[in-house]
């Protein structure tokens, strides 16, 4: 493991929210916000409502940002969102898992818990100098955005499929360029 369990944790979920943004939308509806609050281990209040997933869609600009932004911006985001959560940290323990830091109390609504656990997540990663672990996906048709947790930093594809089609596309190359030899 190279971070705190919950840093991978909210570094993994805070791409996947990234990466709900396209056509079609990733999170259409309550159902899939639902599916992803379940998906990525979320606890704590969680409404079911249209006002909560559209403050949770309104936070994915705000996060996809950080994937392009130099260390100073990086730090401006993440010190707006932890500002305006009003974030204080304290460590947790819950639902059987061992203690951890929680900024904004179980309460609090979905999208600043979203939020400040990406923020204290991406706070890790300037501190310890490894922002360049936030990637984009190299497959040419992709705009996903990845974590390299790897120990030796060679993640290049996000979870969408494309090292899969990546490897089909480079092996069908190389048998077309075979057959013409």
């Amino acid at each position: 493991m190279l971070f705190a369990h919950d840093t991978e944790c909210a570094l993994v979920a805070a791409a996947a929210l990234v990466n709900t943004v396209g056509d079609p939308d990733g999170l259409p509806d309550v159902a899939a916000l639902d599916a992803f609050f379940a998906t990525h281990g979320w606890s704590g209040r969680h409404e079911h409502t249209d006002a909560e997933l559209r403050q949770v869609r309104a936070l994915r600009p705000r996060l996809r940002r950080i994937w392009y932004a130099d260390t100073d911006e990086v730090v401006a985001i993440v010190n707006g969102l932890l500002r305006e959560s009003h974030a204080l940290p304290q460590l947790v323990r819950h639902d059987d898992e061992p203690y951890h830091v929680h900024a904004v109390p179980q309460d609090a609504p979905l999208a600043t818990r979203m939020a400040v656990e990406a923020a204290m997540a991406m706070a890790d990663l300037v501190r310890m100098g490894e922002l360049s672990r936030l990637r984009h996906c190299d497959h040419p048709d992709c705009d996903n955005v990845l974590v390299d947790l790897s120990r030796n930093r060679s993640r290049r594809f996000c979870e969408a499929g494309c090292g899969n089609r990546a490897a089909v596309s480079a092996y069908r190359a190389r048998r077309a360029a075979a057959s013409h030899s």
